[in-house]
């Protein structure tokens, strides 16, 4: 914005978005679908960078596409049904959002390194910082907030 000195400001165009950037997906399960999905929330990234102005580094980056797989991997495996993937995105955070027909809240297991398996959302865990699970009227929707800058 340009201020002049009578106190008017004039929109530029230049101005930083204030709704968050948000995308929306929907899967049937098919075989491809969570590289889909991750294929999706890359594309999400490079559009945050641009439109956002975000600054994302290679690890934030990594964290957003790993939760991405492992919520859509246990729609697609636990779910009878399709599944909405979800991205909201700020220049400090992202939300992933993942709904699914299975009214069945997952479960977090605690950690033991000698379990093979359901490792899912002790990993989305460890990399959000806060994660949602509610009931929906046609299933769930399990949420993660993932910071894009380290604290």
């Amino acid at each position: 914005m340009i201020e002049h000195l009578d106190g008017a400001v004039i929109p530029t165009g230049f101005d930083v978005p204030v709704d968050p950037l948000r995308r929306a997906a929907h899967y049937t399960g098919d075989p491809g679908s969570i590289a889909e999905a991750r294929s999706f929330a890359s594309v999400f990234l490079e559009q945050l960078r641009i439109e956002w102005c975000a600054t994302i580094g290679p690890r934030a980056d990594g964290a957003v596409l790993l939760v991405v797989s492992e919520l859509v991997t246990n729609a697609d495996r636990h779910s009878k049904g399709p599944y909405i993937l979800e991205l909201e995105g700020t220049d400090s955070t992202v939300t992933v959002s993942v709904y699914d027909s299975s009214g069945t809240v997952p479960r977090r297991f605690p950690r033991d390194p000698e379990r093979v398996g359901r490792h899912g959302l002790e990993i989305v865990h460890a990399l959000a910082r806060e994660v949602v699970v509610e009931r929906v009227p046609v299933g769930k929707r399990v949420r993660a907030v993932v910071p894009l800058h380290e604290d």
